[in-house]
């Protein structure tokens, strides 16, 4: 494997900024090439798809070519691919359709340590027709999402269960697999946000299993795009649409109004990213995604690794859970300190991290707002062992 930190780092000109960026969590920096494909495209006279004359030609194959980027990085196919703005968003067009369904009784099974985004949409559907809301806690000591729960959680009445395939707060990656095969066994509908797992563990949806996958282009340095990626066209025909379009098929059912060409762009650019981060990787695009993250997620384990040890042996300092399997977050507290004044203690010292008050979400489960709130670490492909002698220094220092 040849992940090549110096080289990746040479390719995103947001670092020449200067400070330690660690927050990943909230999505990485945009690569040059990627910044450039958008340019470029708002260059080239794009029309709207649908027409004969080349401009719209162009729209039409861009948008295939988006499609199937983000089916290579799912592993599935583009003829499930669903675009739109954002995760918030397309989610909240698929629980709105399929709520049309439900009746009063019906449940929606969610996770605690889902975020709010990805929550609210299941949350306001199941209100507004009267459906319950059952909750898979999580073990407070290590973050861990116990899979044992689902069986108890899931029952005949279960129309849908979301799961976070990766927490952006404190790393934890649940066995989504074994949540799927249980919701399969009810005639659930399995939702998995794989949000923060993409940009760092290899997807194939196939093997998972889940009916519906949602992916967000800025979490690996993409454009503001999403996706939601069926892994069957039968499921995706089964969702009542919502297009403006009656005649609307595949896809396009759940989009709404024009895509943003350029940024289409981008995305194709953006899984390229993703597929060259390991410079031997070679074959198909899905071959070099699949090497390509494989290393990624070899090195971030270092990293974290030692991220995780360091913090662990600093005095005041508490790393919130020890899950077995995760993405390389995480987040602690500092006795004695509010998250706020230590979040700007690391902005003097050119270290970015982000704070959490735990109003909601995983933090509300662990307290943290009783402590002052917690400050969130989110490490990036362009993350090196400095960067992170960096914030220990500046802990350190800390009065």
């Amino acid at each position: 494997m040849a992940f090549d930190v110096a080289r990746i780092r040479g390719l995103y000109p947001g670092l020449g900024a200067g400070g330690v960026r660690l927050d990943g969590s909230a999505g990485m920096l945009v690569p040059e090439d990627v910044a450039s494909a958008v340019c470029t495209a708002m260059r080239t006279p794009f029309s709207a798809p649908g027409g004969a004359f080349p401009a719209s030609r162009r729209a039409d194959d861009l948008l295939a070519e988006a499609r199937v980027a983000v089916a290579d990085l799912a592993g599935a196919r583009p003829e499930t691919v669903v675009l739109g703005p954002n995760a918030t968003v397309l989610l909240t067009r698929l629980a709105d359709a399929l709520a049309d369904t439900w009746t009063r009784g019906d449940d929606v099974v969610l996770s605690r340590l889902d975020e709010q985004a990805t929550l609210a949409p299941w949350l306001r559907a199941a209100r507004r027709v009267g459906a319950d809301v059952r909750w898979s806690e999580i073990d407070i000591e290590t973050c861990e999402l116990p899979a044992w729960q689902y069986e108890e959680l899931i029952g005949p009445r279960t129309k849908a269960v979301a799961v976070t395939a990766a927490s952006g707060a404190v790393g934890t990656r649940p066995d989504v697999d074994t949540v799927v095969g249980i919701a399969r066994r009810a005639g659930a509908l399995s939702v998995v946000d794989a949000t923060h797992a993409a940009p760092f563990v290899p997807l194939d949806l196939d093997r998972l299993g889940a009916d519906v996958l949602v992916v967000s282009a800025r979490a690996w340095g993409g454009p503001e795009l999403s996706a939601l990626v069926f892994r069957d066209a039968e499921t995706l025909e089964r969702v009542p649409s919502v297009a403006l379009d009656p005649a609307a098929s595949g896809p396009e059912r759940l989009e709404l109004g024009p895509h943003p060409i350029p940024l289409l762009a981008g995305l194709v650019t953006s899984v390229e990213h993703l597929a060259r981060l390991d410079d031997a990787a070679a074959g198909s695009r899905r071959e070099r995604l699949l090497t390509s993250l494989g290393s990624a997620k070899s090195y971030h384990a270092g990293l974290l690794a030692q991220l995780s040890t360091e913090l662990r042996t600093m005095r005041r300092i508490m790393v919130l859970g020890d899950a077995t399997r995760r993405i390389p977050a995480l987040a602690f507290t500092v006795a004695d300190r509010k998250a706020t004044e230590v979040a700007q203690h690391l902005a003097e010292h050119a270290v970015c991290v982000f704070t959490e008050q735990g109003a909601d979400g995983v933090f509300a489960s662990l307290g943290v707002g009783e402590v002052g709130g917690a400050l969130r670490i989110g490490l990036a492909h362009y993350t090196t062992p400095t960067e992170i002698t960096a914030l220990l220094h500046a802990l350190e220092t800390l009065p």
